[in-house]
């Protein structure tokens, strides 16, 4: 199966995600198997006022690009193909944003902790 990366965006103002909203995210790798595919990785995010840009010699605090959503977290998943991986991350609980996918040309995990 080929793999995709969902980016999930948030606004900023929802760094407190609701208890079900929560819940929901810690059920998603079951949801995506009940569907037939499968998360491979997933990591959140801290929020993006804790990330430091780098453009060339210049290094500065905050976001590489100022938006109204953030992003929030990734998670690498399983699918048939792209109509089935856009199928699997409208799963994704999201308070005020949305999710972007993209295929990967490839995902190795080169550590494991």
């Amino acid at each position: 199966m080929a793999q995709y990366a969902v980016l999930i965006y948030e606004r900023e103002t929802s760094a407190d995600l609701p208890p079900e909203v929560l819940r929901e995210h810690e059920r998603l790798p079951d949801r995506i198997a009940e569907q037939g595919g499968r998360v491979v990785a997933g990591m959140a995010l801290e929020p993006s006022g804790t990330a430091t840009a780098i453009r060339g010699s210049l290094v500065t605090d905050g976001p590489f690009i100022e938006t109204k959503e953030a992003l929030a977290g990734v998670f690498v998943i399983e699918a048939r193909d792209l109509d089935h991986a856009l199928a699997l991350a409208r799963l994704t609980p999201i308070v005020s944003g949305g999710v972007e996918v993209r295929p990967l040309v490839g995902f190795h995990v080169l550590e494991e902790s």
